[in-house]
């Protein structure tokens, strides 16, 4: 079997990569363009090098060509596609670059697809295509279900980032309904753990506390919306999640909610992340205003029983163990060095 996975340089594509090499006997693909940083990746280099099960295609969302080749190429039984302009606060100063890889570059992928499967009447990969929970945006307190987002939620998204995820979200259910392609969407909830990538709330919380352990900035941490609700699921859950998915009784045209089981605002992660640091007596919190979005998606509750019930998925690393584990691999990192100070 073979697993094609884009966007396996990112924080989700190497842990799956880790999972699949671990969990199964797969071969793995990796898309990654020429310039995408290797951080993530850096202790799969030696298996590439030595063609050891893990394999790096290059290729580009924004270039069909180089997806098309890559599938005759791969022919990859497993898709996942992973990657992603996936940083909101980014999406509002080039809302253009993330609709254009978000939305096009998923259909340049699904369209590719598409055209194998009329060329080879026999080949039927099975595609997964990660959305997001930012397609629900801002849910007012009254209008939230009493038992978290559903799948059947109306999409109000806040971002364009989030308006990004609602064209993949859609893409996804558009092809499988139109071409019989067994396609599954899903809108993965807050994910977090080692790799997360530091314009993220809980890992620039990490990063920062890091560097005032090590004497690197004043001891302050800069914040943005602290009182945004979320819902915290471990990386390393998520990809589990990720890999049920297209191996039981996969569904196609099916879209899933998926998430982790402990709430809470944004403040208290900071206030976890401080607690477990050596200097939290001193740490001051500032509130920085380039780090508020115009528009906050801040209530991301999960309804998950859909997927649950599928697959029997559960989340199992707790979430204090996924705030030490961001803390150490943040503390590993700003040891050596390989970090920018942003």
């Amino acid at each position: 079997m073979k697993a094609l996975i884009t966007g396996i340089t990112g924080m989700v594509g190497s842990h799956l990569c880790d999972f699949l090499l671990e969990n199964t006997d797969w071969d793995v693909y990796g898309v990654c363009r020429w310039r995408s940083p290797l951080d993530n990746v850096e202790h799969l280099l030696e298996r590439v090098n030595h063609k050891d099960r893990v394999f790096f295609e290059y290729a580009d969302l924004n270039d069909q060509v180089s997806l098309i080749t890559v599938l005759q190429s791969v022919k990859p039984d497993y898709i996942f596609h992973l990657a992603a302009q996936s940083y909101p606060l980014t999406s509002f100063t080039a809302p253009v670059d993330t609709l254009n890889t978000n939305i096009l570059g998923t259909c340049r992928l699904l369209e590719s697809v598409r055209l194998m499967m009329e060329q080879d009447g026999a080949y039927k990969p099975v595609v997964h295509v990660c959305a997001s929970s930012e397609v629900f945006g801002k849910i007012p307190k009254e209008k939230k279900p009493e038992t978290g987002i559903h799948e059947e939620c109306p999409f109000h998204p806040a971002s364009p980032y989030a308006i990004s995820k609602v064209g993949t979200d859609l893409l996804g259910r558009y092809y499988a309904e139109a071409y019989k392609m067994t396609v599954m969407t899903t809108r993965m909830f807050t994910h977090t753990g080692p790799r997360r990538g530091d314009v993220f709330h809980e890992s620039t919380f990490a990063k920062q506390i890091a560097m005032i352990e090590e004497g690197l900035i004043e001891p302050e941490v800069k914040v943005g919306n602290l009182k945004s609700l979320r819902t915290y699921a471990d990386v390393r859950d998520a990809v589990r999640a990720y890999y049920m998915l297209v191996t039981m009784d996969p569904v196609p045209g099916e879209y899933y909610n998926i998430g982790g089981s402990y709430t809470c605002e944004v403040e208290d992660t900071l206030n976890t992340l401080i607690s477990l640091s050596t200097a939290k007596d001193k740490i001051k919190v500032v509130t920085d205003p380039e780090r508020l979005r115009p528009i906050d998606a801040d209530l991301q509750i999960p309804d998950c029983r859909k997927f649950k019930e599928h697959t029997g998925w559960e989340p199992q690393i707790p979430y204090e163990q996924t705030m030490e584990d961001l803390l150490n691999y943040w503390r590993g990192r700003v040891k050596k060095g390989s970090f920018l100070t942003r």
